[in-house]
């Protein structure tokens, strides 16, 4: 059966992961007044980026929205009634598509949003403002599921600091807190997603993530800027707590 994508029925984006947005005639901007020149290189990439176009169009909250999107057309992670918690969901993206996917605007189902930035609502979800790795968070995310999760997604990403080694190892540490929540929360045969950065960093989790799952596989979905460091750890079967 043919996987149901964000997009309208005849768009490209719909016909699975390897297929993108239609793309627009270029835009040139013109460096003005105080505005730096990679101020006005980043603008000029949103403005001919054809996932926010497309975003925009369709209410996404964000070009991220897509990366799940195509990496859930891929392995199929989110199904309709799931219990799904999404980690660094600030500004929602991901969320929409997981309420999309799963059908909790209709009642079949639950998605939980947790970032440290406020988020307006989202139809569909419960959004909770918290620091994810602040010990009582954890607690209060189980008290919203009301039961054991069958997905759990985390696109965290601690700020930058411009040193590639320093984050690597931050984002691989968040995503090893994400695992640690997971192996906690999952049902059995559930689904773990997170973003990493390429390195070798991973190693470890990537042992962890073997004894806990039955397939792990590494993913970097069209949406992702091909300049961009970012994969997508996709771990399925859960075998329970077995770390």
């Amino acid at each position: 059966m043919a996987r149901k994508g964000p997009w309208p029925s005849g768009s490209r984006m719909g016909a699975g992961a390897g297929s993108g947005p239609p793309r627009g005639t270029a835009v040139r901007v013109r460096t003005a007044g105080r505005r730096k020149p990679s101020s006005t290189q980043w603008l000029q990439r949103q403005l001919n980026d054809p996932y926010v176009r497309e975003a925009k169009r369709l209410g996404y909250r964000s070009r991220a929205a897509f990366k799940l999107a195509e990496l859930d057309n891929r392995f199929h992670v989110l199904n309709p009634g799931a219990r799904v918690v999404d980690l660094g969901a600030a500004p929602g993206g991901w969320t929409q598509v997981a309420v999309e996917r799963i059908g909790s605007a209709r009642g079949k189902g639950l998605v939980v949003g947790v970032d440290l930035l406020e988020m307006p609502p989202i139809p569909g979800a419960i959004l909770m403002r918290a620091d994810f790795t602040a010990a009582g968070t954890p607690a209060r995310i189980k008290a919203a599921l009301g039961g054991p999760a069958d997905v759990v997604l985390s696109d965290m990403a601690a700020p930058a600091t411009g040193h590639a080694a320093t984050d690597h190892l931050r984002i691989v540490a968040l995503a090893e807190a994400a695992y640690d929540f997971a192996v906690e929360v999952l049902a059995p045969g559930g689904a773990f997603v997170c973003k990493v950065y390429q390195g070798g960093a991973e190693r470890a989790l990537l042992q962890r993530l073997k004894r806990s799952f039955a397939q792990i596989r590494h993913a970097k979905p069209p949406a992702s800027r091909s300049e961009s460091a970012e994969v997508y750890l996709v771990a399925q079967g859960f075998r329970g707590g077995v770390d």
